[in-house]
Formats: C-alpha cells, structure tokens, sequence
C-alpha cells in the first residue's frame, strides 16, 4: 500500500490557493500545517451546534461534553496512551510545559538537578531553567556533537547522578530533524529514579509514536503541527499526574484530566483535533481500529517523506556554497525527520526566505525557537538557518521549484563574487 499524493491534496483546500497565478508551495510545515476539509467542517459543526459550556443538561451542552470525550479518546489512540484520563489539553505546548514544571516543582528540593539538552526547542529548555532559578536547582545540559549532529549520549551518562530528578529532552529536533533515541534515555535516566519529559511536537507528525514503549514520563505535543487547529496537548502517567498538586480553581475537578485543564477549553479546537486524527487514521483505510490505522498511516507516511527527504538534500548539497545542518549521509536519514535547515556562503538566511517567497514558496529564516541548537552550531548571531520541512502532501514538484530557486541565488551570488 502507498500513499496516493495526488487525492491526499484534494484533502487540503489551502494546496490549491495561487497568488497572482503563482501556486502556494508550502514548506514551512514545521511551524503549523495546513489543515484539511474535515478539519474545518469539525469546528464549524461544533460552533454550529455545540456551542456551550460542559455539564449541562441540554443539548448543545451534551454535545460539546461528546467534543470533548471524543478529543481525549483521539489523542490517546494516537499516542498509544493506556487511557483518555492521561490526555490533558491546552493552549499550546508551551503553556502545558510551564504549567506541568510548576506542578513537578512542588516535587523538588534545592540543589536537585534537571537535564536539558543542546539540540532542544526553547519551550523544553527555558521554562526548567526558570524553575530552577526559583528553586534554586541545577540546571546541566547534553551536549550536542556538532559533527553528528546527534545528542552525546556518553556525556548524558555522565550527567546522571542521584541528584537527577528530571531529564526534560525533544523526540525530534524541529531545527536539525534529528530523531533522539528516548528509549535509551528513560532507561538511563529510571536507573537513577528521574523522570523523563519528552517534547514529541517534531516527532508525532511523522512518526508513529507510542509513549508505552518510548518508557517516557510525559509527552507534549502540538496538533497544529499533524494537520489540526492550535492546541496542545500533553501526555503524562496517570499515577504522577494523580500524584501532582494542580494549579486550578477551587471548583475546577479533582479527576483526570480535568484538574489540569484550567478554565473553559477550546471545544472546537478539540473538534478539529478529533478530525486531524481521523483524517490520518483513514489514510490506511477504515476496516481495523482507531489505533492500528494510525499505525499503518503513519508507516506509511514516513517512508514517503523519507524518500522525498532524501531526493531533496542529494540536491541541496551539491549547490554551491551551500552547507545543510544535519544528517545527509542516504545510511544514515532514518536517524532523522524531514526537516532540513542549511546556510548559503554571502546570503543572509532571511533573504533566501524573501526570495522563496517572492516565489510563493513558503519557508522560514531564523532559529525558529532552536536557541541551544544555533548556539552549539555558532550560528545564532549570523542569522539562524533557512529552513524546510517536508510532509506527506508534499511532492516532487515542490522540492523542484525549491532547488530552482536556489540554484538561481547561488548563481547570482556566484556571479556577485566573480564580478
């Protein structure tokens, strides 16, 4: 079975938008995708017709609580989660990690450690870092090998001690596309008795993801990034989110997942994020459950993206002048997502990303949020990095139109040298 791009894309209304007669080429998925026609009908339908708060006894009220349900059980099927209790929904990844981190900080004593590392998103690094000023706690970091592009897992060895309390670590790089080995580390940071946070907003697109036997603690991760609305959501053992003191209002549930899900919640998120799933479960069909569709599916997508990854960095690195980030060894790229940032030699990143879009193609400049990355690579101060990721509505014909235009600035660039 393969994946058929050409009616995946009848899916998304947004891939056949042109401006001025140009068509949107959207690579710019790391930071959201494009979402598709199910999606939108899901959170029309619910503020159509379930527009209302939890609990009551009529209709619209009995149909957003069936929203709701629906979003926990989703998310569970799609992270293999053991039950819906342990699903908790947010605003965003962001906003979940502090909120856990104040809750786990009850938890902690002065001089307590937490690990962090060098190839990490910010929101997995700054808000344990703030924790640690107020507590009073040590902060270490894994080093990132910047030949490999990989996490030093002999260094993170040796930053685990009995003082470990918390080891707080990507899936997936969204700088890099770097795909961690989080079995390795659970089992490594569990020896000393410390928990594992693990941010799989890179990964959960493109994989197919099971906290049980990843061994993690806890997993956030953000459905506008695998095809829904912006929200977030957070996965966490059932008997350490039972064990943690909650910061929520006084008549607020004492139940999972409800004494972590502060306020009124964005029920029509939570309908898109229900089709999201469903959308991608029905790329292998409807015959098997939830879970295992979700599995095949995203098998499935990741060895289309993994081919068209490959295609597309065996072209990005014999341009001239330009160095791609990350792993591009062919034997090496199912140690990676498709995600691929690179510099160009004279060409500020930002202006790669205006002229791309002068193309109607769609990419990012910057650190998109990668601070420990671009550091450890030295490239913070010099403009970050061009990035493009790649998914399973992308095609060939995508990546051509990139490697056009990419070709024709190092050629100009060539040309402004030579002069």
């Amino acid at each position: 079975m393969q994946l058929d791009t050409t009616q995946i894309r009848k899916h998304f209304s947004a891939l056949a938008l042109h401006d001025d007669g140009r068509r949107r080429i959207y690579l710019d998925n790391p930071a959201g995708t494009q979402v598709p026609e199910s999606v939108i009908d899901a959170i029309g339908d619910c503020l159509r017709h379930a527009n209302a708060n939890l609990g009551g006894p009529f209709n619209s009220s009995i149909a957003a609580d069936d929203i709701v349900k629906s979003a926990h059980l989703a998310m569970a099927d799609l992270l293999n989660a053991p039950s819906p209790a342990e699903i908790v929904f947010g605003a965003n990844m962001t906003s979940l990690t502090f909120q856990i981190s104040r809750a786990l900080g009850g938890q902690l004593n002065p001089g307590d450690e937490i690990i962090v590392s060098e190839l990490d998103h910010d929101a997995n690094v700054t808000p344990w870092a703030l924790l640690a000023r107020d507590l009073e706690l040590v902060v270490k970091k894994i080093r990132l090998d910047t030949d490999s592009f990989t996490l030093d897992y002999e260094q993170f060895d040796d930053l685990l001690n009995d003082r470990t309390r918390l080891v707080c670590v990507g899936h997936a790089s969204n700088l890099l596309g770097t795909i961690n080995d989080i079995p390795r580390i659970c089992t490594a940071a569990h020896k000393y008795g410390a928990l594992v946070f693990v941010d799989g907003v890179h990964s959960v697109p493109h994989l197919s993801i099971d906290v049980q036997s990843l061994g993690c603690d806890f997993l956030v991760c953000s459905p506008y990034k695998f095809f829904g609305p912006h929200q977030g959501v957070l996965w966490g053992r059932k008997a350490l989110l039972e064990s943690l003191d909650a910061y929520k209002l006084v008549p607020a549930p004492d139940t999972l997942p409800g004494r972590f899900e502060t306020g009124t919640q964005n029920h029509e998120a939570m309908a898109g994020v229900t089709a999201a799933v469903d959308y991608l479960a029905s790329l292998a069909g409807e015959s098997e459950p939830r879970r295992k569709r979700l599995e095949q599916a995203l098998e499935l997508i990741r060895e289309y993206e993994h081919q068209l990854c490959r295609a597309l960095i065996e072209r990005l690195t014999v341009i001239e002048g330009l160095t791609v980030h990350g792993i591009t060894a062919a034997s090496e790229l199912s140690h990676r997502a498709p995600t691929v940032s690179f510099t160009m030699r004279g060409v500020h990143p930002a202006t790669i990303a205006k002229t791309l879009a002068q193309n109607n193609i769609f990419a990012w400049s910057g650190h998109s949020y990668a601070v420990e990355p671009c550091k450890a690579l030295g490239l913070l101060d010099s403009g970050g990095v061009l990035r493009v990721g790649l998914v399973h509505y992308n095609t060939a014909e995508d990546v051509d139109a990139l490697i056009d235009v990419l070709q024709q600035i190092a050629a100009e660039e060539q040309d402004r040298l030579s002069a």
